[in-house]
């Protein structure tokens, strides 16, 4: 054990005091002539906020001095929200005077001020020490004047504009989206300085409303110039003698069921009714780890991506292109390496036995589900004569098994307490010039139903024979809601007179929320109370421990089906393979124990940053979609209610606000505990999930807010 992992285990194996330096090289059995090596590792861990150094010399655990370490979220207004590392604790509320020039997301050490959180209010603090700058470089529009300029980050989470001196700016000119390098940190009464290191275009221009975004996310570019060569040298055809190492199911009727725009085919299906009435369900996934090999610069490359990432006008993958949309891609009647799971399941949904098989596939058609969807909801096949569905034709049998096993796996999902929020994705469509013509809610047909329930029993599958063999992984973790979480759950599902079975005891089981789901179908809340309820949630994590699924009411679940995609399921096919081929020895399964919590960890990260930049660019493109709308008059539901205004959602998924200013015939109260806002003089209430009519007042690109006002009857 090294000195670091001594020092912890010594503070932590008891409610131990402040110690000096020499009190903890004999706790340590540490010899004088290691003194400097001891105090080079504490100041490390003191840099790190793992420990905090007294006036006097002392070593202690924050925690022992009142202290949390964490992050900080900004707010416009100049005040923050600490996160603090310990998942468990509640956020701390800091002051604009407390802040100690903290800019948004950096690593910081803070003394509680008090400790009014365990009565339900937000607890306040001070920020001791800055542990770690997030912002080393800042996007935003520059504003030039005489002899100076000011950067006006994108993030509105930066409350301070950055300061340039006069030869900072280089060429770059008012209105510029420009990327700043911070050369001088703030202080208490100044900005932060710093240096234009990129121009990315006039902020009107087309193109540098998506830019500034992954570059304000500092998400990757193109891939280097070793990766694209070692992946055209690996994304060779398969060769004979890796053939005959596989399973070759090639005359196995196999095809992928993907998204019209698909690229990039991870996963195809198969499907037969066995003599004793059960289901053989044949997934195949495509055998990544075959062509990244562990330590490789594509697998480096990959484990800094994390993930693939969906933006409106593009795809920012994992992996190479000659790897994902070539070789790795199980396109239509191409040979492609596979790692294919068997599952016999009965008619209950349970799964009887499965087969993990290193496998050769060629898939026989690739299909589309809006197609599949049409396809299996047609009265009549022989009406089908319409050329794009001469693919389908062949399948009918098979796709109608599917949309069989389909149902018994969602009801045994159903039954044992799964929750199934009915998430509204939405699809922006964009023109030539990446103007946004047309935004509208996906929709979920049985063909993504068919291939969703495919993924999950798989998932499944692969997680309950890795928790079981005791062998090192990556799983799909979501933990139980926060008691605090689930009881303002159901305060405000009071209001529409709803009540959550089970509230208040100790743990609360996921089959009273999909009652709920289910009692609220077709009804005006149903989109609302789904919404608050998923923020009710804690958000499904990787982990290197297996916790089950909350959401799934899964006892076992990880992420398998799409490596090319996601690291951690290329993890788990590279573990399984270890498996496969006898390689996962002691030794081998200790260093995967050393090493998969910080993988789990960084790809949540990484996860967490793809969501917010997709995030980031659909509600760009909502608001340009409603720049020309002004004027305009919609029905919509409000999404949200605050002190200042409420939040009106249209059909279409954008959503707007309506401040109580502009509201001139009456002064609104907010109305905290039960969610909705009362006039003063008439009584009017507005509640979340009414219906209510607008009309589009403004629309604001810089902060990606939208104005609606209240459209009078």
């Amino acid at each position: 054990m090294n000195v670091k992992n001594r020092i912890k285990e010594l503070y932590d194996s008891e409610d131990m005091n402040p110690l000096y330096l020499d009190q903890l090289m004999g706790l340590l059995d540490i010899e004088d002539q290691q003194r400097s090596m001891l105090e080079d590792v504490l100041e490390e861990m003191v840099e790190d906020g793992e420990l905090v150094k007294t006036r006097k010399g002392k070593y202690a655990l924050p925690s022992t001095l009142g202290m949390l370490v964490g992050r900080i979220q900004g707010n416009p207004k100049g005040y923050g929200f600490f996160i603090p590392d310990d998942k468990g604790m509640d956020d701390v509320f800091i002051s604009p005077e407390h802040m100690n020039s903290a800019m948004h997301n950096d690593r910081v050490l803070i003394r509680l001020l008090s400790k009014r959180g365990y009565d339900g209010l937000s607890r306040e603090g001070d920020i001791v020490k800055i542990l770690e700058r997030a912002n080393k470089t800042v996007v935003g529009t520059l504003e030039r004047d005489r002899g100076f300029g000011f950067v006006i980050p994108d993030d509105s989470k930066i409350s301070n504009d950055i300061f340039l001196p006069a030869n900072a700016m280089g060429d770059a000119k008012t209105g510029h989206k420009v990327v700043v390098e911070i050369t001088k940190w703030p202080l208490r009464r100044r900005n932060p300085e710093g240096k234009v290191i990129e121009i990315l275009g006039h902020k009107d221009d087309a193109g540098t409303d998506i830019l500034s975004i992954i570059r304000q996310f500092d998400l990757p570019g193109e891939f280097s110039k070793d990766v694209v060569l070692h992946a055209e040298d690996i994304a060779r055809p398969v060769k004979e003698d890796e053939v005959a190492k596989r399973l070759d199911l090639r005359e196995l009727s196999v095809f992928t069921i993907d998204g019209e725009d698909a690229k990039d085919f991870d996963d195809a299906v198969s499907i037969e009714r066995l003599s004793n009435g059960n289901y053989k369900l044949g997934v195949h996934i495509a055998d990544v780890t075959h062509y990244v090999k562990d330590g490789s610069v594509i697998d480096i490359e990959a484990y800094k991506r994390g993930t693939s990432i969906y933006l409106v006008d593009r795809v920012i993958p994992m992996l190479p292109q000659k790897l994902s949309n070539g070789i790795c891609s199980l396109n239509p009647n191409e040979d492609r390496l596979a790692v294919s799971v068997f599952m016999e399941i009965d008619n209950k949904g349970n799964v009887i036995n499965h087969s993990v098989h290193e496998s050769i596939i060629c898939s026989k058609a690739r299909m589309i589900y809006d197609h599949v969807t049409y396809v299996l909801e047609a009265e009549n096949v022989d009406d089908l004569d319409n050329n794009i569905f001469d693919t389908y034709i062949p399948y009918i049998d098979e796709l109608k098994l599917m949309e069989e096993l389909c149902g018994i796996l969602n009801n045994k999902r159903k039954k044992r307490g799964s929750i199934d929020f009915d998430t509204q994705e939405t699809r922006i469509d964009l023109d030539d010039d990446d103007k946004p013509i047309s935004i509208f809610p996906e929709q979920r047909g049985i063909s993504n139903r068919i291939i969703e329930e495919f993924m999950i029993v798989t998932n499944e599958t692969i997680a309950e024979y890795m928790h079981w063999g005791n062998i090192p992984s990556i799983f799909r973790i979501h933990e139980e809601p926060d008691r605090e979480r689930v009881e303002e759950f159901n305060r405000f599902i009071y209001n529409f007179g709803y009540h959550l079975k089970g509230v208040g005891s100790d743990s609360i089981h996921p089959k009273v929320f999909q009652e709920l789901l289910d009692g609220i179908k077709g009804k005006k809340e149903e989109r609302i109370i789904n919404d608050v309820a998923l923020r009710a949630m804690k958000k499904a994590i990787y982990s290197p421990d297996s916790l089950g699924h909350f959401g799934l009411a899964s006892k076992f679940y990880c992420h398998f089906t799409s490596p090319i995609r996601r690291y951690p399921d290329l993890m788990v096919h590279r573990i399984l393979k270890e498996v496969i081929h006898g390689e996962l020895d002691g030794r081998e399964a200790k260093r995967l124990e050393e090493t998969l919590p910080n993988i789990a960890n960084h790809c949540s990260k990484r996860e967490r940053i793809a969501e917010e930049a997709e995030r980031e660019t659909s509600n760009l493109k909502k608001c340009e979609y409603m720049l020309d709308k002004i004027g305009w008059r919609y029905s919509g539901i409000i999404s949200g209610v605050t002190n200042y205004g409420i939040y009106v959602q249209l059909p279409n998924t954008i959503e707007g606000f309506v401040a109580y200013r502009t509201i001139d015939y009456d002064y609104y109260i907010y109305d905290e505990k039960n969610y909705c806002a009362v006039g003063e003089r008439t009584r009017m209430v507005y509640r979340l999930g009414d219906a209510i009519d607008i009309k589009v007042q403004n629309v604001d690109m810089s902060s990606r807010n939208i104005d609606f006002v209240i459209a009078e009857s």
